[in-house]
């Protein structure tokens, strides 16, 4: 890509973290829209507090930069809102930027963050406009989806959706943190001796295939919705034991999926109770059951070989965990 202006609204999360790095490091000139503060300190230059409710401040400051590409990731993503109300920014949000964008003639490209649960684990869509969110937050990136395909139309700029599934690496939180700190802490135990294959990601793998999808020629991502995931699909016992190796541990061990059962119903009562985040729930154990494989033959195409094997991703996520103790 030739030195470009990146706008990342949601710069301050977790892959908008390792995105703006990205791209900083190709020597691009990069901005940050984001509420909140960066994870990354290094990157507090590169933020201008921004909230995307505010529709006048954040066309004010896309107007300023005159970006060339932009990548809209800000959002509520916990899976903690008891309504629909309560993921504004996924919704009017997405409203906001769209209009935002539609005078600024530099931008050629920009590239919407959606998420996998606009359907549930276990459901297969027989479109991408085929929804079946299982809580509020997969509803409101549903309804965000639909946002885009009906409005984001333009002579100047062609756009795409992308769904992250479940990545993971440097600068993550909740809950992919948590699996990483179970395993390290030899509190994760795996269902029996079940395979589950899934289609997770390493963030250095998905700021790779971003930038692939931003380059590639219109006619193959136009108006197109792509999963965001590493090709092939991980085996979870296999990932866990790898971190394991990691840290000079043993391999993870394996219990009855009846007693998992068991520690999840404690886990719902505790989350009833007001505990933000129990080690596992009857959600979280479901997920952890069900396969999840999404068909990355397109994106695959478009980037090519990911830059990271998955032995490569878990060592750089476990010497950042050790040098990021508090995680910031």
């Amino acid at each position: 890509m030739p030195k470009s202006k990146i706008l990342i609204t949601g710069g301050s999360g977790f892959i908008g973290s390792n995105l703006l790095e990205y791209y900083l490091s190709k020597g691009h000139s990069v901005i940050n829209l984001d509420i909140s503060l960066p994870r990354n300190q290094k990157h507090l230059a590169f933020w201008k507090q921004t909230d995307i409710l505010d529709y006048e401040e954040l066309s004010r400051s896309i107007c300023e930069f005159k970006p060339h590409f932009v990548f809209h990731l800000a959002a509520r993503t916990d899976l903690d809102g008891s309504s629909l109300d309560a993921y504004k920014a996924n919704v009017e949000g997405v409203t906001n930027i769209q209009n935002a964008i539609q005078t600024v003639k530099s931008i050629k490209r920009i590239l919407f963050a959606s998420s996998r649960l606009v359907c549930k684990i276990g459901y297969t869509p027989i479109s991408y406009t085929d929804y079946c969110p299982p809580n509020f937050y997969g509803e409101s990136k549903a309804i965000g989806e639909q946002l885009v395909r009906d409005y984001a139309h333009s002579d100047h700029y062609d756009w795409l959706i992308f769904r992250p599934t479940s990545i993971w690496g440097p600068w993550f939180d909740v809950p992919y943190r948590q699996f990483f700190n179970s395993v390290i802490f030899n509190k994760y135990v795996h269902p029996g001796n079940l395979q589950i294959p899934k289609s997770f990601g390493y963030v250095g793998n998905s700021v790779f295939q971003l930038n692939a999808l931003s380059l590639a020629a219109s006619e193959l991502i136009s108006d197109k919705t792509f999963y965001l995931a590493d090709y092939p699909p991980i085996d979870v016992l296999h990932m866990a034991n790898l971190i394991r190796k990691g840290i000079l541990k043993s391999p993870v061990r394996s219990v009855p999926i009846t007693f998992l059962r068991l520690l999840a119903s404690v886990g719902d009562i505790a989350k009833f109770a007001g505990v933000k985040n129990p080690p596992l729930t009857s959600f979280r154990l479901s997920n952890l059951l069900t396969p999840m494989i999404y068909d990355l033959s397109e994106l695959e195409g478009i980037a090519g070989t990911l830059p990271f094997s998955l032995e490569e991703g878990v060592t750089q996520t476990l010497y950042w965990i050790n040098s990021n103790r508090s995680g910031k």
